[in-house]
């Protein structure tokens, strides 16, 4: 129908890392992912609906294909508004770091030598240096009670499409896995390929079972092991976008967020 080919264009063109567009575009022209952009569509004209839509694809234009080593695994988007951006855990310059990503932080201190929380939560160096950080859901429904609201409408079948894409066509990747959600995805994996590291989530919940699992230094190790280059976990303490505004770096005050995050 020439209303669901509008609706998939506009939803495909967000994806724009050619790599990943040719590896996808399968499931582009799959019946399912005409439903899911008709879906999205529909409720974007309702609700508020996180990330934007330029935001969506994120992950995948900002880590191309040929460059990934690592992939970290999300649940869905934060929910609050300005959190999402289209990185799991991660939130724009400017939006304080929400409980799970402290405790992501409170471990790189921990594990990390050299590693200080840096006062923001933008975490797009880490993308930049080929970790892909992919939620399994794409988009959510905007409001405190809305976690996983867009969880079954096709987006995890679009990311466990780029999950085998990962497996069948790259060599040696660390999938860091946290939380029993995330580690279900990890039968989409060949271990005798890649490294699989599973760990508790990070969530407030879980901290306990988090704290103290080294994950960030065991997948240096598993990269350094494959002589692949390891991952430079610390962030720089204030971003180029602060410094022009002149901002200070964030206390870390409480802040809400997706507990899938």
């Amino acid at each position: 129908r020439p209303s669901d080919e509008c609706a998939v264009a506009a939803l495909a063109s967000g994806l724009r890392e050619e790599g990943w567009r040719d590896a996808l575009a399968g499931e582009f022209a799959a019946p399912y992912f005409a439903e899911l952009a008709r879906f999205v569509a529909g409720e974007r004209a309702l609700h508020a609906v996180y990330p934007a839509p330029e935001r969506v694809f994120e992950a995948f234009n900002l880590t191309p294909l040929s460059e990934l080593r690592v992939v970290l695994l999300g649940q869905d988007p934060y929910h609050e508004p300005g959190q999402a951006h289209g990185l799991c855990f991660s939130v724009p310059p400017g939006v304080n770091p929400p409980p799970s990503l402290k405790n992501v932080f409170k471990e790189l201190t921990a594990d990390v030598p050299g590693f200080r929380a840096p006062g923001h939560g933008h975490l797009v160096q880490w993308a930049s240096q080929g970790v892909l950080l992919l939620n399994a859901t794409l988009t959510v429904r905007g409001g405190h009670t809305e976690a996983n609201s867009h969880a079954r409408c096709g987006w995890q079948r679009f990311t466990d499409a780029a999950i085998r894409v990962i497996n069948e066509r790259s060599e040696g990747v660390v999938f860091l896995l946290w939380g029993g959600f995330a580690q279900k995805k990890g039968k989409l994996v060949d271990r005798s390929r890649h490294v699989v590291i599973e760990t508790a989530h990070p969530s407030p919940l879980s901290a306990r079972k988090w704290h103290g699992c080294r994950v960030f230094s065991r997948c240096n190790e598993a990269l350094r092991a494959r002589g692949r280059e390891e991952v430079q976990w610390p962030l720089d303490s204030a971003l180029e976008g602060d410094r022009a505004e002149g901002q200070r770096p964030l206390d870390f005050a409480p802040g809400g967020g997706g507990k899938a995050e």
